[in-house]
C-alpha cells in the first residue's frame, strides 16, 4: 500500500507572516505544501494482520496518513444521546452482545451502562467509544451480507476500524490498561482489524500491535505478538472504611458486611482493587471463608486484576488452613474461573425464575439469589508461603 499524499493550505501574507519570513529568512509562499511518500506493506498481497499502529509526534503527519488511506473507516466521533449508552449502540444488537463488547474492553461496570456518556469518566468514554466503534463496524458489515447470509467477513477481507488519538485523552497508566483490553478484544474477533493512530509510543507493548509506521521517520516495523508488561501490585489489608472508593462501581451490591477482613490492591501506590472476605458458618465444612465483595475501579478493569487478587486471596486463606470459596454472578469471572486450574466449580452457573426467591448452596452452606445466573467455586491452587500469609493477614 504506497501513496503520495500532498497536504497544501494558502498562506496568507499578513503583515506578521511577512515579518516572521524576514526574521527567519523563509521563501515567500502562496501556498504551504507539505508532501509525505508513505509505502505500507499490508495489503492483501502481504502477512495478514489484525493490529496496526501509527505513532509519531505531534505535526509528524500520523493522522493524515490515516485519513488518506482509510477516510470510510476513519471517522469515530458519534452523537451520544442524553440517556444510557446502551441505547446509542447499533440498532438490532442483541443488549447481550453490547454488554459482551462493553466488558472486552474493560468497561465492566454496569452500574455507569445506564448513564448517559457525557457524565461518565474521560476513562470510560474512551472505552465504550472503542467499543461502540467495534459494534458499529460489525453491525455495518452484516448489513453489507444482508439477511442469509454471504460467508462470514472472517473469510474475507476484515471490517477495518480506525481510532484518531488513541488513548490521547487518558491518565498514562490507564491508557496502557485499555490498550491491552482493546488489544484482546481484536484478536477475540478475526473479522475485524483495528489501526490506532496516537502521539504516545508507550501503548505498543500492551497494545502488542502487528506493525508500526512512525511518519516522521517513514519507518514501518512488523512485531511479533509478545507477552504484555507485568503489572505489580502490592496488596495490604484495610479498614473496611475503604470501600467508599469502590462500592459505587460494584455490579450488586453497595453494601459492606462490616465483619468482613478487607484488603486493596496498590498499582505503583494508586488503590485499584478492592477485596472483602467473610467468616462462613456452616454445618459440615469447618473452617470455611468466603468471598464477600471484589471491585476493580474502571479505569483498570479488561487486564484480570479481579481474578488475580482473588486468587492470590484465596491462596493466602488456604494457607492459614481455611478452605476459601466465591459465588459469583460476574460473567467475565465466571469464565476465567471455568477455565483456571486454580478454582473448582461446585456449583454450574444457572438462573431459576422466581424473582425474590432463594435456592440452597449446599457447598456454602447457605442461601443465595436465584434471580440472577450465578455459579460457585472453591479454591484448588495452591496456597502462599505460610509466613507471608500470616503477614498479609495481619496487616
Amino acid at each position: 500500500m504506497r501513496t503520495e499524499i500532498r497536504l497544501t493550505s494558502d498562506v496568507h501574507r499578513s503583515a506578521r507572516v511577512m515579518q516572521m519570513e524576514g526574521m527567519f529568512d523563509v521563501a515567500p509562499s502562496k501556498q504551504s505544501v507539505v508532501t509525505l511518500d508513505v509505502d505500507l506493506p499490508i495489503g492483501p498481497e502481504n502477512e495478514p494482520w489484525q493490529i496496526g499502529l501509527i505513532v509519531g509526534p505531534s505535526g509528524s503527519g500520523k493522522t493524515s496518513v490515516a485519513k488518506a488511506l482509510w477516510p470510510d473507516e476513519f471517522n469515530m466521533y458519534y452523537d451520544w444521546r442524553d440517556r444510557s449508552i446502551l441505547d446509542d449502540f447499533p440498532k438490532g444488537m442483541p443488549i447481550g452482545e453490547i454488554i459482551e463488547l462493553i466488558n472486552s474492553v474493560g468497561f465492566s461496570s454496569p452500574p455507569s451502562w445506564v448513564r448517559p456518556f457525557h457524565v461518565l469518566s474521560t476513562g470510560e468514554q474512551f472505552r465504550v467509544g472503542v467499543a461502540r466503534a467495534l459494534a458499529e463496524a460489525i453491525a455495518a458489515d452484516r448489513t453489507a451480507r444482508g439477511p442469509g447470509g454471504a460467508p462470514p467477513i472472517s473469510e474475507g477481507t476484515p471490517k477495518l476500524v480506525v481510532l484518531d488519538e488513541f488513548t490521547s485523552v487518558v491518565d498514562r497508566t490507564v491508557a496502557k490498561v485499555g490498550s491491552s483490553a482493546i488489544g484482546r478484544t481484536i484478536r477475540q474477533h478475526p473479522e475485524l482489524q483495528l489501526v490506532a493512530v496516537t502521539c504516545h509510543d508507550d501503548v505498543e507493548d500492551w497494545l502488542q500491535p502487528d506493525w508500526v509506521y512512525s511518519p516522521a521517520s517513514g519507518v514501518f516495523t512488523r512485531r511479533a505478538l509478545q507477552p504484555r508488561p507485568p503489572i505489580a501490585l502490592v496488596v495490604r489489608r484495610v479498614h473496611h472504611s475503604a470501600w467508599s472508593l469502590f462500592r459505587q462501581h460494584h455490579y450488586l451490591d453497595t453494601n459492606l458486611n462490616h465483619a468482613a477482613v478487607c484488603f486493596v490492591a496498590f498499582w505503583s501506590g494508586r488503590p485499584v482493587c478492592f477485596s472483602s472476605w467473610l467468616s462462613q458458618p456452616h454445618g459440615q465444612i469447618h473452617n470455611l471463608r468466603r468471598e464477600h465483595r471484589t471491585v476493580v475501579l474502571p479505569d483498570f478493569q479488561g487486564v484480570g486484576i479481579g481474578n488475580a487478587i482473588s486468587a492470590h486471596l484465596a491462596s493466602m486463606w488456604r494457607a492459614l488452613g481455611f478452605r476459601a470459596m466465591s459465588t459469583t454472578s460476574h460473567p467475565s469471572m465466571v469464565r476465567s474461573r471455568a477455565k483456571s486450574t486454580l478454582w473448582r466449580m461446585h456449583r454450574a452457573p444457572a438462573r431459576t425464575s422466581g424473582g425474590g426467591m432463594m435456592t440452597r448452596d449446599k457447598a456454602m452452606g447457605r442461601s443465595i439469589a436465584i434471580d440472577r445466573l450465578t455459579a460457585g467455586f472453591e479454591y484448588v491452587g495452591p496456597p502462599m508461603e505460610r509466613a507471608r500469609a500470616k503477614e498479609l493477614f495481619g496487616g
